[in-house]
């Protein structure tokens, strides 16, 4: 196994007691700082393969490493090398953004006065320090989406998941969100997987893009996406690397679709 590798994933499977095959004999491995992205159908196994690498569920079968170490003095356990981002924001209603944020840290023993520089870091890199004091009923749904990823990236984690975090956004949020993530890949030097159903989105923020099929999810294609700057922007998405990654990526899905596996 390369040295680099951070997450390797053979032949696994999921079946859940309810009978439903999530996936079956899916592979992968991911590269610390490497950016990759999981699309495919609706309920082909990407959410739950982001579940079986956080640990949050078991696979039945095949073999899960996860190669990250627990160097940072404020993680006080393994787990913490992982940050998770949700669909939705799930902030705590009644707390502020700064206490939002807070909570990963209050939770491995961190005081406030001892988290108050490393949450305003992250605000400020998010661009929320000016609400660190306002409530999630204050904010819009970029916002709250931001603040979720500030409370996943404040134990300083070495790999991120992201599980549709954009969804839900209109397009300029998004688009102006996937600016913020791909500088957040390259300033915190953190290697990011993220489940989306939007293969523009995929193409636009991905070292690879990975290509599941219908449930149970395989990996169908594995796809590079090469770029002459290392962090892109609005110049990629007219290049005409973009577009054939994109189209690439589409035709294969489509044929996919064609043979009724959907």
């Amino acid at each position: 196994m390369a040295s680099d590798t951070i997450i390797k994933i053979t032949g696994v499977s999921k079946l859940f007691s309810n009978s439903i095959q999530a996936l079956r004999d899916f592979s992968l491995s991911v590269k610390k700082d490497e950016f990759v992205s999981l699309v495919g159908p609706n309920g082909c196994g990407k959410s739950t393969i982001l579940r079986i690498i956080a640990g949050l569920i078991k696979p039945t079968d095949g073999i899960l490493e996860v190669l990250l170490s627990n160097s940072n003095k404020l993680k006080k356990d393994n787990n913490s090398a992982v940050g998770f981002v949700f669909q939705k924001a799930t902030l705590m209603p009644w707390a502020t953004v700064f206490n939002n944020v807070w909570l990963p840290l209050r939770l491995n023993n961190i005081t406030k006065r001892e988290a108050q520089p490393i949450i305003m870091e992250h605000l400020e890199l998010l661009g929320l320090a000016q609400f660190a004091n306002s409530y999630p009923k204050e904010l819009s749904g970029g916002m709250s989406m931001l603040v979720s990823i500030a409370r996943a990236l404040v134990l300083r984690p070495q790999l991120l998941l992201m599980d549709e975090p954009f969804s839900a956004l209109d397009e300029i949020t998004r688009f102006k969100l996937n600016d913020v993530l791909l500088r957040i890949h390259v300033e915190k030097k953190i290697a990011i997987i993220l489940v989306t159903h939007s293969i523009y989105e995929a193409v636009y923020l991905s070292n690879r893009v990975i290509l599941m099929s219908s449930r149970p999810g395989r990996v169908l294609g594995n796809f590079s996406v090469e770029s002459t700057s290392t962090l892109r922007c609005e110049d990629f998405r007219n290049s005409p690397m973009y577009h054939y990654c994109y189209q690439t990526i589409s035709s294969k899905l489509k044929e996919h679709m064609k043979e009724g596996t959907i």
